[in-house]
């Protein structure tokens, strides 16, 4: 798309996108392949692969050197980690959560019959908001888990306090924020447990997989206990486990990953700068920004679209997106509160949602990491610019198809 072209030249009027290949949200990034293939060898000669072979505990090391945290347990996904960090720290009851994070918050609490409370967010951080917390406080609950949204930081001494005083357990998904740091400290040390996700889209992959870090001892043995059934020895089971084992496999692609740990995230922030200059000054939007005091993944190019503010309704541009092949992602749309079983367990939940409510229709995510390239980024950010230009044309084609 040349900076003189015409709507005509849309993909909604001539039926040819602007991209012949589809851009997608978390594409994933890929390492040396001769390293990976190398481990995949390795692995097939030793004939170990899964339970706890030297690839995992290799990884664990690895990782919780580079966190900076005593224990690092691999799991097999990270929905499957909540569960158990979740089970090992005793949660039962109700335990506060936002609903302004993917589903999978909730459900693995749900999931083991323990009721996920939804507390409203921070406007400007999108993550929790500790003052909304104290208030869902009952009898009944039993902790708190905070999301770190984007990867920026939860605010974890207000509900490090707000634990303390109430007795509760405090837990964080982590799953956006591997290799971002909360005043110069790496984020993986606070609260009781914190669970990264390594899943295929995210920055830092493993295929699929996750880890559960902690500096309490007596809890990081009960979840390698519990992520391989309950054994504490060759034919002893201490208690109820399951199969949460991460295979030698994903440990391979991980640790091919971390060596290429440095490259994603320059990449990855050199693509949120060129969007950043890119969607600049557009009336009505507002870009999420990194703090550059702390140590970033920037695996997410989030836009905030006020339609109140424009002319452009964050739905319109999805679709004008999607239509050009920029397969853009409304998060976290509709709210995990929307969305069954808690749409119905809850259904007045959005009452005391109201900063969730407004964020679910504003947020736009758009595709970044080592697939895209500069060029795609310039096109992307002229289509947007373009689409606010002619909102009205746009908005009645799109109406009529």
């Amino acid at each position: 798309m040349k900076k003189k072209s015409s709507i005509q030249d849309l993909a909604i009027f001539n039926g040819t996108p602007i991209f012949s290949e589809a851009l997608h949200v978390g594409r994933p990034n890929i390492g040396n392949r001769d390293k990976f293939f190398a481990r995949i060898n390795d692995l097939l000669d030793r004939r170990w692969l899964t339970n706890d072979g030297p690839f995992v505990r290799e990884l664990e090391q690895k990782l919780a050197n580079y966190l900076d945290v005593k224990h690092c347990i691999a799991i097999c996904n990270a929905t499957v980690a909540l569960e158990i960090a979740a089970r090992a720290l005793g949660l039962h009851g109700e335990v506060i959560v936002p609903s302004f994070t993917f589903v999978a918050s909730a459900h693995a609490l749900q999931w083991q019959k323990i009721t996920p409370v939804f507390c409203d967010i921070n406007p400007m951080t999108h993550n929790i908001d500790p003052a909304k917390i104290e208030s869902l406080i009952t009898p009944h609950t039993t902790g708190i888990l905070g999301v770190h949204v984007w990867g920026r930081a939860c605010e974890v001494d207000a509900l490090s306090a707000i634990a303390k005083k109430h007795n509760l357990k405090l837990m964080f998904d982590a799953a956006h924020a591997f290799a971002c740091s909360l005043n110069g400290q790496m984020l993986g040390r606070f609260g009781d447990a914190e669970v990264f996700s390594f899943h295929a889209t995210k920055f830092f992959n493993s295929f699929e997989g996750g880890a559960v870090t902690t500096n309490n001892d007596a809890l990081a043995q009960k979840i390698r206990e519990m992520r391989n059934f309950g054994f504490a020895g060759l034919d002893t089971v201490v208690e109820v486990g399951t199969n949460g084992k991460m295979s030698e496999v994903s440990a391979a692609m991980a640790l091919t990953s971390l060596e290429s740990l440095d490259e994603f995230i320059a990449v990855n922030q050199q693509n949120y700068l060129a969007f950043k200059r890119g969607l600049a000054d557009i009336p009505g939007t507002c870009m999420v920004s990194y703090d550059e005091e702390e140590k970033n993944n920037y695996q997410y190019i989030v836009v905030e679209i006020d339609e109140q503010s424009t002319s452009v309704h964050r739905d319109l541009l999805v679709r004008i997106l999607h239509a050009e092949n920029i397969l853009a992602r409304r998060y976290f749309f509709p709210g995990t509160h929307q969305m069954e079983p808690y749409r119905s367990y809850f259904p007045n939940a959005g009452l005391v949602l109201p900063v969730t409510e407004k964020l679910t229709q504003r947020v736009l995510q758009l595709p970044t990491g080592t697939a895209l390239k500069q060029g795609d980024i310039e096109k992307i950010c002229e289509l947007i610019r373009f689409s606010f230009a002619h909102a009205e044309e746009l908005q009645y084609q799109i109406e009529r198809r």
